[in-house]
């Protein structure tokens, strides 16, 4: 990592000391700090006598969560200890990325979204309202950090299943950006979550007294794109090295926002992209088991919205790659959204949406619909619970000797499905993943492993590729390697089990690994500005951020 970001430099140590240091949660090691650092750098009676390894502060950490009553409890205690030791913070979650991921990310991170006025405890990011119009370089340039690599930005207009809730949704970019350091080993200093906060339609939200945000109806569209583009010329101006991470934005913003600056400047939207891309993942490593071709697919999506469509948009772009015309892949995919159909006869479908309008006649049952497209794959992207019910299940194993049923829709609340009922109305033969992690099912002496089609699997490892090769642009086909690399990392042994994804244990080994695949094509396609090391991986390697004394 650049010498710039060690946080045991000692030039970086003596330039803060006494208290503020204690309060530097990128510098203060606690108990750790030795006497003689102690000394030096006016610590001494500002600590107790001990001096801890940084095992020893984790294993009390441990200890402290174990005594919490549930994880929304583990959260709020993981938050504040990153406030105040960042590298314990750090050493912790990735000693056990399986069991903190879901803590720090979903399903928990929407319950804290929920509740986030009551459970704020400090500020952690930037906030930037509509009322810093004219502005925003000027604030921007109150981060302390000068040089930022990427932006997590979200409205907080479409958070997971939770709808509009405004600056509420603040939890998901600080989420998002604590998995690029936890799963890919991105530096944490060069992280930045912003809460865009342009109002929101939650009326009860306004009405709250804890609510931290605008108390205002949102901004019209035409507004809402003269803010925007004032605050990514802001980025370009103030972080001219920055990556612009768009996240749960209104979806018919989503799609706009990406549309316009994904040629312009450095960004992507995980909604879209990466959630198109662990799909393609899953699907990728479904016909590893099925022995299927992707271009003989017919996919059908329960929801049409951002996510749906770039699904979709990717599934399109990976087919022409294997010999069909863009029509003719389009024809294999059908969405059905809360008015129906997607079909010719409709007059309320986005531009986005037409061109999935299959040859079909209405229909408002999605049963039905089921029934006249006969998919192989089943995709949720709706948040409608239990929308795949016993019949749904039944149907597609009637069409296929494996169907592959994905139900993305998350909180686990919002789950088109769970892994047990897809196991069970399928008698076994579903290939199955869903939004969340679901647990292990037993059926007919056979154990079943459910998939969780995160995207943490995809974007941290977009986030490294990106640290490292520092590429001009972020384009689809460095999303579908990812999810290629990501598929290849699922051997024949978990597939046996069912699983459609990399294990969670090793999850560093397997964003490495899927950032190197996407480094390589960075630089073979030519949208890297570094230069090209002869051993890429060990290249990669050498750049991670360890959390270390």
């Amino acid at each position: 990592m650049p010498d710039s970001y060690i946080a045991s430099g000692r030039d970086h140590e003596d330039a803060v000391q006494g208290a503020a240091l204690l309060h530097h949660p990128g510098r203060n090691r606690g108990t750790a700090f030795t006497h003689e650092e102690r000394r030096r750098l006016g610590l001494e009676g500002l600590l107790p006598q001990a001096v801890e390894s940084l095992d020893r502060q984790v294993e009390r950490v441990l200890a402290h969560l174990d005594e919490k009553n549930d994880d929304l409890e583990r959260y709020i205690y993981l938050i504040g200890l990153e406030d105040r030791n960042e590298t314990v913070f750090y050493k912790t979650i990735m000693s056990d990325p399986k069991r903190f991921i879901p803590i720090l990310y979903d399903p928990t991170v929407a319950d804290a979204c929920e509740t986030f006025g009551n459970i704020y405890r400090r500020a952690r990011g930037m906030y930037i309202s509509r009322h810093m119009k004219g502005r925003m370089a000027e604030v921007l340039r109150n981060w302390p950090e000068k040089d930022v690599r990427f932006i997590c930005v979200s409205t907080g207009g479409r958070i997971l299943g939770l709808g509009d809730i405004g600056a509420n949704g603040m939890g998901i970019p600080i989420g998002k950006l604590q998995l690029y350091t936890a799963c890919a080993a991105v530096p944490p200093q060069c992280l930045l979550p912003v809460l865009f906060d342009i109002g929101t339609t939650n009326e009860s939200l306004r009405a709250d007294p804890f609510y931290l945000g605008t108390r205002e109806p949102p901004v019209s569209e035409a507004e809402l794109d003269e803010l925007t583009e004032e605050f990514i010329q802001a980025v370009m101006e103030v972080f001219p090295n920055c990556c612009v991470h768009f996240e749960d934005w209104k979806g018919t913003d989503a799609i706009r926002m990406l549309d316009r600056y994904r040629d312009r400047i450095l960004c992507y939207n995980d909604d879209i992209q990466g959630t198109a891309s662990v799909a393609l993942a899953g699907i990728a490593s479904a016909l590893l088991s099925t022995g299927g071709r992707l271009a003989d697919q017919r996919i059908m999506f329960l929801g049409a919205g951002s996510a749906g469509i770039g699904i979709a948009k990717l599934i399109c772009a990976e087919m022409q790659t294997k010999g069909l015309s863009l029509d003719e892949a389009r024809s294999r995919i059908a969405m059905f959204d809360i008015n129906g159909l997607i079909e010719p006869s409709r007059f309320d479908l986005t531009e986005a949406q037409k061109v999935y309008a299959q040859n079909l006649p209405p229909m408002q049952d999605f049963l039905k619909a089921l029934n006249a497209f006969r998919p192989t794959i089943l995709v949720g992207v709706s948040t409608r619970a239990g929308a795949f019910n016993k019949e749904v299940i039944e149907a597609m194993c009637r069409f296929n000797e494996r169907p592959v049923i994905f139900a993305l829709s998350n909180p686990t609340h919002k789950a088109e499905c769970t892994a047990e009922q897809a196991y069970t109305w399928s008698n076994g033969k579903a290939l199955f993943a869903a939004g969340v992690q679901f647990p292990d099912v037993q059926l007919n002496g056979k154990t079943y492993r459910p998939g969780q089609a995160n995207n943490f699997y995809i974007y941290p490892a977009i986030g490294l590729a990106t640290y490292v090769a520092r590429p001009t642009r972020l384009t689809d086909e460095c999303f579908i390697v990812a999810a290629h690399a990501t598929a290849d990392q699922v051997g024949p042994t978990l597939r046996a089990k069912g699983m459609l994804y990399p294990s969670q244990d090793q999850i560093l080994e397997t964003e490495v690994t899927t950032a190197t695949r996407i480094v390589e094509y960075m630089f073979d396609a030519g949208l890297a500005q570094a230069e090209r090391p002869r051993d890429i991986r060990a290249w990669i390697e050498a750049q991670l951020y360890k959390p270390q004394y």
